[in-house]
């Protein structure tokens, strides 16, 4: 269905649309989104790319594959956003209240999320499944390109198909992004951070990953790609050959009010150790809290995140985490003093904060629960496994 149908009341209104492809057959249906903060235009002029190629090439393509831009007002200002950040206000409780809310009241960005959310509703309604959701950023420090996941174990998965490292955990210290709410609805869903921001690598990089993602997905057919092998080794060079796993472990966070500036010259996957003076905030110094490896430092005004440290996984704990879940072995925690389910559904466990200190965070991640909620005496936790559209997936080759 054309993307006019979809929305034809704010069809005008901005160019929402960057591409869209019905394939000769049926197969896959891909989303991929550009340019969710204003100031990372890497990934709409990527998808532009490739759109423009696949439009004058004689490939034969099976299932749909749409572009979407993001937050179009903060991409003609290059600023992350005008009034608030537009990925994070994508949770339940905060699209519900901008249902109710008037649109003449509703701020800028909670515009661009209803428009954004009509089309991938209507995407839904349209399309067939199974269903892959890639959203395009970048980085204001110098990083290798790499994949931001919710621990699903499709995300996991169909990730490690890129030659490129992919880090877990990270919803746990972001509360609303995009791909969050994608992701608990069940489908798979990551991000690619391409690059530094506004650098011509950042776009090469974003191009590859499309071209990959088309091939994996089954939208392409490999060996109908002549330069399949060109962009995986782009991939390859750019992230030096760095598959590994990695989970965030510390975030510093701050807010509006702070003033927080990073010392010069540090990059993602910098080695740090303990006490190492990485920024000052308001004059003071601010330290690494811990060794491990720095990751997303801060060089821009806007962002709710100073910097984040992550630590590698071990290919055995993966293993282990895998199978774990794969015979739900969490159905036993309610066995553990303390540990009990939130409701009848059974997708989210409340853990008595005094029985966590015995069963540690590493602890529960291996089963795929990450805590959100932190109250008076208590966890909460979420499992992705228990929304995930596993069945959806099955028949793919790299399930």
């Amino acid at each position: 269905m054309p993307f006019s149908q979809l929305m034809p009341e704010t069809q005008t209104r901005t160019k929402r649309i960057i591409g869209h492809i019905e394939g000769t057959g049926k197969g896959p249906t891909l989303v991929f989104f550009g340019g969710i903060h204003g100031n990372e235009p890497s990934g709409v002029e990527a998808l532009k790319n490739v759109f423009s190629e696949l439009e004058n090439s004689s490939l034969q393509m099976q299932g749909s594959m749409y572009g979407i831009q993001g937050n179009s007002p903060a991409l003609v200002k290059d600023q992350r956003f005008l009034e608030q950040d537009l990925n994070r206000i994508w949770t339940r409780k905060q699209i519900q209240h901008i249902k109710k809310t008037p649109a003449e009241k509703r701020s800028g960005e909670e515009l661009e999320l209803m428009e954004i959310l009509t089309l991938v509703n209507g995407i839904f309604e349209n399309n067939s499944p199974p269903f892959y959701f890639i959203d395009f950023h970048t980085t204001s420090s110098k990083t290798l390109p790499f994949i931001t996941i919710n621990d699903a174990m499709i995300n996991r998965k169909f990730s490690r198909l890129f030659p490129v490292p992919i880090i877990l955990g990270i919803e746990e210290y972001l509360e609303g992004p995009l791909l969050s709410y994608i992701n608990e609805l069940g489908y798979v869903s990551l991000g690619f951070e391409s690059g530094q921001h506004h650098t011509e690598e950042a776009v090469v990089n974003s191009i590859a990953f499309t071209w990959l993602a088309l091939e994996h997905s089954g939208f392409l057919k490999k060996e109908d790609q002549q330069k399949y092998h060109h962009h995986f080794k782009q991939l390859q060079s750019s992230a030096k050959s760095n598959v590994n796993f990695y989970e965030v472990i510390e975030r510093y966070a701050i807010s509006s009010a702070d003033a927080f500036k990073m010392k010069p010259g540090f990059e993602s996957f910098d080695i740090i150790e303990k006490d190492t003076l990485l920024a000052t905030n308001h004059n003071k110094p601010v330290y690494s809290p811990q060794k491990g490896i720095l990751f997303m430092p801060l060089y821009q005004k806007q962002g709710a995140e100073g910097f984040f440290i992550v630590r590698q996984i071990p290919k055995s704990i993966l293993k282990v985490s895998a199978f774990l879940r794969r015979v739900k072995f969490d159905k036993f925690l309610t066995l553990l003093p303390g540990v009990y389910w939130e409701n009848e559904t059974k997708q989210r466990l409340m853990v008595n904060i005094k029985v966590a200190r015995f069963f540690n965070k590493p602890f529960f991640h291996l089963l795929g629960y990450r805590n959100r909620t932190v109250d008076k005496d208590h966890l909460l936790m979420s499992n992705r496994e228990n929304t995930a559209k596993n069945e959806m997936y099955e028949k793919t080759p790299w399930f």
